[in-house]
């Protein structure tokens, strides 16, 4: 009988050690999958962190080019006050153009309440807001072929 239990000890220390290998193993393979799993996170982290740099690039680009000012500023009698300010922050020459523009439109639009030549003298007033929008949609400074190179001199001061 001390040979099966000797038998059943060395078979048991054998599964015993086999268990031992098997879960170093299985250890090794956690380890190496966490290792590679942390690779990818700090390459993720660096990419997340390139597009953000990316992003704020071009942000900082497409706020300082003044093209959004000088479209902001034909958008409503707001908008224009909301591009004044944004321009006041930082000025460019495209959106001071702009502004200067949309400050005459909107006195010449006063002049709408005249019967009969007020309302041919806004279909005008239209047509050039609308000549104006399409060069400052196209970052083009045109002045607007209705007094726009007066406007741009009787206000520079903005």
């Amino acid at each position: 009988m001390s040979d099966d239990n000797k038998n059943l000890s060395d078979d048991l220390e054998d599964m015993i050690g086999e268990a031992k290998e098997s879960a170093k193993k299985a250890g090794d393979k956690i380890s190496q999958k966490a290792s590679e799993i942390s690779e990818d996170a700090k390459e993720f982290a660096d990419d997340a962190k390139k597009a953000a740099s990316e992003f704020a690039d071009d942000a900082k680009e497409v706020l300082s080019d003044g093209k959004n000012i000088g479209i902001i500023a034909h958008i409503t009698f707001i908008g224009w006050i909301i591009a004044l300010v944004m321009n006041s922050s930082n000025k460019t020459e495209f959106g001071s153009f702009y502004i200067r523009q949309m400050l005459g439109f909107w006195l010449l639009m006063f002049l709408v309440w005249i019967p009969f030549l007020g309302w041919i003298l806004g279909l005008v007033v239209m047509v050039a807001w609308i000549m104006s929008l399409i060069s400052a949609l196209n970052g083009q400074m045109k002045p607007s072929f209705l007094l726009g190179k007066q406007f741009q001199e009787w206000f520079k001061s903005l």
